[in-house]
């Protein structure tokens, strides 16, 4: 019997020197040996650095590229870029838009999390909001209302009211989040019928909201959201009635 299938023998496995030159410059970004800003070495130094050829190399720092991790500029030096939450979540754009087209029901799974989501974003709004932040709510809920008859533009005013409520939390993941759950539905959103009839509810609907967290009213809030959020839980759905074809 073969030794390497028996338990306890961990098979070796040949990497490609991509692959080992790929992990170094991790290392070398993960300990601050390289910072954002900062230029990468050149093709020569990794070679000499790693003793590696420049196909190695190359293939190591394309990937960097293709993460994010590094920019490429044709006819300049490589810098490496500064990591926000922001940055790592549009590196999944991509893959999120196929995650959703792959079936209905993870665009369900979405629209329940983004749910979940803004329930916890407008309990901590009715907590901490300011006078200035509920004016800036309001003053959103008016510019959405000068967007009427505009269906685009009514629900990228919408989306800005919501990522305000996202702001207030004063945490950069959840912002992030925030905007790329609504970034992921937006695409959905428009794509789709967009009927009129319910964005004067639309906009009564986020007052409410804003009255519950100027007086910092956190159950209030909280459920006013959630009613909100279940009305238009329909809205993305090819076959939804008419009326629900206009928040986000």
């Amino acid at each position: 019997m073969d030794s390497s299938a028996k338990p306890g023998h961990e098979k070796i496995v040949r990497r490609k020197l991509s692959e080992q030159v790929l992990e170094r410059l991790h290392e070398m970004i993960r300990t601050h040996e390289l910072k954002p800003g900062d230029y990468m070495p050149s093709e020569r130094a990794l070679m000499e650095r790693f003793g590696v050829g420049r196909p190695a190399v190359r293939e190591a720092m394309q990937s960097l590229h293709n993460s994010g991790l590094i920019t490429i500029s044709h006819g300049e030096r490589s810098r490496v870029n500064e990591l926000t939450a922001g940055s790592v979540l549009t590196q999944s754009d991509e893959l999120a838009r196929l995650l959703l087209d792959s079936a209905p029901a993870n665009l369900d799974h979405l629209k329940h999390a983004r749910q979940m989501f803004e329930l916890g974003m407008v309990r901590v709004a009715a907590e901490t909001a300011t006078e200035a932040d509920v004016a800036d709510l309001r003053a959103l809920i008016e510019r959405q209302r000068n967007m009427l008859g505009d269906a685009t533009a009514f629900i990228a005013t919408d989306m800005a009211f919501h990522r305000k409520l996202a702001e207030l939390a004063n945490n950069p993941i959840i912002l992030s989040v925030s905007d790329a759950m609504l970034g992921w539905l937006f695409e959905y959103h428009v794509s789709l019928l967009h009927r009129s009839g319910s964005e004067d509810v639309t906009l009564a609907e986020h007052a409410k909201i804003v009255d519950h967290i100027e007086s910092h009213d956190v159950a209030g809030a909280t459920e006013e959201m959630r009613r909100h959020l279940e009305r238009s839980r329909v809205s993305f759905e090819p076959h939804g009635s008419p009326e629900d074809h206009s928040d986000a």
